[in-house]
């Protein structure tokens, strides 16, 4: 059983499923940061930003798993 993707449709122009993940999924952490801040994310790791953003992977790899 195949998964069909239901495209965007932006000015007439199709938008594949994977740019709508990408964007929910910077939305996603974009709520999450606060908190992150809040429990202290940057002081766990030594290089905040990459563990920021394999946070972000991750988040995109689970909504393409799911939707």
């Amino acid at each position: 059983m195949a998964h069909t993707f239901g495209e965007l449709v932006i000015g007439g122009v199709l938008v594949a499923p994977f740019i709508t993940y990408a964007v929910l999924a910077l939305f996603v952490v974009l709520l999450i940061r606060p908190l992150l801040r809040l429990v202290g994310f940057s002081r766990i790791f030594s290089n905040a930003a990459v563990a920021e953003l394999s946070l972000y992977v991750t988040v995109l790899g689970l909504l393409v798993l799911f939707f």
